[in-house]
């Protein structure tokens, strides 16, 4: 999959947020303007195997990952980094 050029920073801060149970794919896409299938590619890309693993584990079984499966709107956590 073709990934965008992006600087070690930027990378490092997509990482973080997909990371974070609290924020979704949909918030990466607005920030960045990377598509799952891209964050999925770009943390297998850039991780160890094994933990790269471990997070899609996590990551599957969140709901909190994908906007439409959240049951809660109002109150989520932001970070202060996060643009949207």
């Amino acid at each position: 999959m073709k990934l965008p050029d992006l600087d070690s920073q930027t990378i490092d801060r997509i990482i973080e947020m997909a990371w974070e149970d609290r924020t979704s794919f949909d918030t990466i896409e607005a920030q960045f303007g990377l598509l799952e299938k891209q964050v999925i590619a770009l943390m297998r890309r850039e991780m160890k195997e094994s933990s790269f693993q471990m997070w899609r584990e996590r990551v599957t079984k969140r709901a909190t990952k994908h906007l439409s499966k959240r049951e809660f709107v109002a109150g989520r956590f932001k970070s202060h980094n996060q643009k949207t």
